[in-house]
């Protein structure tokens, strides 16, 4: 691994959890172009070796770009357990991360739970800074705005709701893992501090979303309802009518390559 490609650990304390808890980062250097660096979020339960961050890393590298990622904690080669992930950690993790490596103006990338993540993230940079960055642009694929609550909570039947009450978790069977997701009553209740979709949101940024309309995981009307709830006028979105939540296909990442390319 060369010098411009290289892993990096950095710990984020947490104030409920005893041990800190140490992020893998993988930074991507680029040769300085001046055009915008590219940061990553992951979604829920994925990992910074996945299919579009991997694609999106590779082509960074042959332009020059410079490029951010990461594991939440619980995740990949990060420390921690997924039990103990909350969005609120997820967050601070994130925050962490790109006050330490993002260094000038950064398009955000954020796929699933990681768009919900990067609004969240933009808001708090606009309110705290974050060392050498700045937020240039947004770009979400298949944005799980309000998860927790719209998507998990908010839809479970109520014996999977009176089971995460009594065991404080659900084992939710997964379409893209061997094992389950694990939805804990701490995500859900800690989730409850961060929505989105209850206030007035404005990105002050340009605006990108990117959602398959065959997707079963989070419906692209969702998407519909975040455009509208967002107070700025630089706003796009896509739909891609075949295409399903992961947006994973040659052609879905070749999309958002452009996509990407295309903001800065």
């Amino acid at each position: 691994m060369s010098a411009e490609d290289r892993f990096h650990f950095i710990s984020v304390a947490h104030n409920d959890i005893v041990d800190p808890v140490s992020i893998c980062v993988r930074a991507i250097e680029g040769d300085d172009s001046g055009r915008p660096g590219i940061f990553w979020i992951n979604g829920f339960m994925s990992v910074m070796a996945a299919t579009k961050v991997s694609a999106v890393s590779d082509w960074a590298q042959e332009h020059g770009r410079n490029l951010v990622k990461f594991d939440f904690g619980g995740h990949g080669k990060s420390s921690g357990s997924i039990k103990d992930g909350t969005i609120g950690r997820w967050l601070k993790e994130a925050h962490a991360v790109f006050s330490e490596f993002a260094t000038g103006p950064q398009v955000i990338v954020g796929s699933s739970m990681g768009g919900w993540i990067a609004l969240l993230l933009n808001k708090l940079i606009a309110e705290q800074g974050a060392g050498q960055g700045s937020i240039h642009s947004i770009v979400m694929i298949a944005p799980a705005i309000d998860m927790s609550e719209r998507l998990m909570w908010q839809k479970f039947p109520d014996d999977i709701r009176r089971e995460i009450l009594a065991r404080g978790f659900y084992e939710r069977p997964s379409a893209y893992d061997d094992g389950p997701y694990l939805i804990t009553r701490r995500l859900i209740e800690e989730g409850r501090d961060h929505l989105l979709l209850d206030a007035p949101l404005a990105a002050n940024c340009p605006v990108q979303i990117l959602h398959g309309m065959k997707d079963p995981d989070v419906p692209w009307q969702l998407s519909l309802e975040l455009i509208e709830h967002l107070e700025d006028e630089d706003v796009v979105l896509q739909l891609i009518k075949d295409g399903d939540h992961r947006l994973s296909r040659d052609q879905d990442i070749a999309r958002l390559i452009a996509t990407i390319d295309r903001l800065g």
